[in-house]
């Protein structure tokens, strides 16, 4: 997650939003609050034109560092090229939502609802919880109808927010449609699909390693190194003109294709982006389309969405199956829904059952390690499984972005955040506790 959105863009204006790094002198001073950060209360791109000194524009050193990126990741279109992933031409389908005064009654309890964050004494309210994340949008819905939805910072109802690492959950959900309806066989070699890759540290990976991120490829993300594979692979991604001199990889797949190993395919998890954008060349050559118009077939312009979608692209058109979507919240809970409901939506399916079943079992435990707000977790098709007594599972991004479903609670909750840093290790002692105190109040039948 903590390594998914900005890291690219601190390097170049141009791989959209897998990566995300702060500066040091940032890490080092304390951040604007929430309230004092609001992109409103910045003044940020206001007017027109705005003050010069409230401008938002390129280099990405510049659009997306805290506090400005709190204005920003509402707003990537306009700093890099992007696809569209569209809903199509039929009439959304509303959500479900209570009475007017029965909502607003909701609201007061469920912001009233305390709990203690993890290493925490002292207990914190729900409301609290989203201005100390830096929540720009926030919805839950519970069996079905929303019963809380509230927006912040560079949010309105009609907003489309950077999902971050997300996108990735997307690329697996995708793929594991695929391998369920047979199109796809997650135990062929990648090289027997994407021959490109032959010579490569993927070629020899499995697709579900891939799927899994299990994979042994050499792919460092320091960010104190300059020569670390993270800066390399944003060259590569940039959509901008590449320098005079250049002599690097050009866009994603031409990097994967000469990824070399590290390690042995299969032995343990290790979160790296590029097992995300290999993922989405293979179903892209699998469907025969890019991921944005599959999202567009299977998802989108099925599940009564109010909004097209929009995925950034490297330099030859190639969507970042990693983290480049951008979507609107009530959108992103659609999708929620769909992984709660197995599949179905709005009276009709689709995708099998079993697709979200295999995501929601989760991965193999034994190989998961390293994040200590999930002690008992796994990943699966890039979903994050928290193997909890709810059985919940996530999609998740860097700056405090999810899709948290809860089946046993028969929740979905979707938020989206402009976190100082982009690590959710900072986040989730305040987050995991909270969703699951809502889940709690819901199942009590209030």
């Amino acid at each position: 997650m903590s390594s998914s959105i900005s890291k690219v863009l601190s390097l170049t204006a141009g791989v959209a939003m897998s990566l995300g790094a702060v500066t040091v002198a940032q890490a080092q001073s304390a951040p604007l609050s929430a309230q004092e950060s609001d992109p409103r209360v910045m003044g940020w791109m206001q007017g027109f034109p705005p003050p010069e000194d409230k401008i938002i524009t390129q280099p990405d050193s510049v659009y997306f560092s805290f506090p400005k990126l709190r204005w920003s990741v509402c707003h990537l279109r306009e700093f890099l090229p992007t696809e569209e992933i569209s809903r199509g031409l039929g009439a959304p389908v509303p959500l479900s939502y209570p009475s007017p005064s029965e909502f607003a009654d909701l609201r007061s309890k469920i912001d009233a609802l305390t709990f203690t964050p993890l290493g925490a004494e002292a207990p914190m309210t729900w409301e609290e919880s989203l201005y100390a994340n830096y929540t720009d949008g926030i919805i839950v819905l519970h069996k079905g109808k929303v019963v809380y939805e509230r927006y912040f910072g560079c949010m309105d109802e009609g907003a489309k927010h950077a999902a971050m690492s997300m996108t990735k959950s997307v690329t697996g959900l995708l793929a594991e449609i695929l391998v369920v309806e047979g199109a796809l066989d997650d135990t062929k070699l990648v090289r027997d699909i994407i021959p490109e890759v032959a010579d490569g540290a993927f070629g020899s990976a499995t697709v579900r390693q891939v799927m899994d991120m299990v994979t042994g490829v050499r792919y460092s993300e320091n960010y104190a190194d300059p020569n670390a594979d993270i800066w390399i692979y944003s060259a590569a991604a940039s959509p901008l003109p590449k320098p005079e001199g250049y002599t690097g990889s050009n866009g994603y797949w031409e990097y994967l294709a000469q990824v070399q190993p590290e390690g042995n395919h299969g032995d343990a998890f290790h979160y790296k982006t590029i097992n995300s954008d290999m993922l989405g060349w293979i179903i892209s050559r699998t469907a025969g389309k890019s991921v944005t118009d599959l999202a567009s077939d299977r998802l989108w312009s099925r599940m009564g969405a109010e909004q097209d979608a929009y995925q950034t692209v490297d330099g030859k058109g190639v969507p970042f199956a990693g983290g480049g979507i951008s979507l609107g919240l009530r959108d992103a809970a659609r999708l929620g829904l769909l992984m709660l409901n197995k599949g179905e939506i709005n009276g009709e399916r689709l995708f099998p059952a079993e697709v979200a079943e295999n995501i929601a079992k989760g991965g193999d435990q034994s190989k998961f390690s390293g994040y200590a707000s999930i002690p008992n977790g796994s990943y699966t098709s890039q979903w994050w499984v928290f193997h909890n007594d709810h059985g919940a599972f996530a999609a998740r991004g860097v700056h405090g972005q999810t899709i948290y479903v809860d089946p046993t609670a028969e929740m979905v909750l979707v938020r989206f955040a402009s976190f100082p840093t982009a690590a959710n290790a900072d986040i989730d002692p305040t987050s995991l506790p909270a969703y699951q105190a809502v889940a709690e109040y819901l199942m009590a039948g209030h």
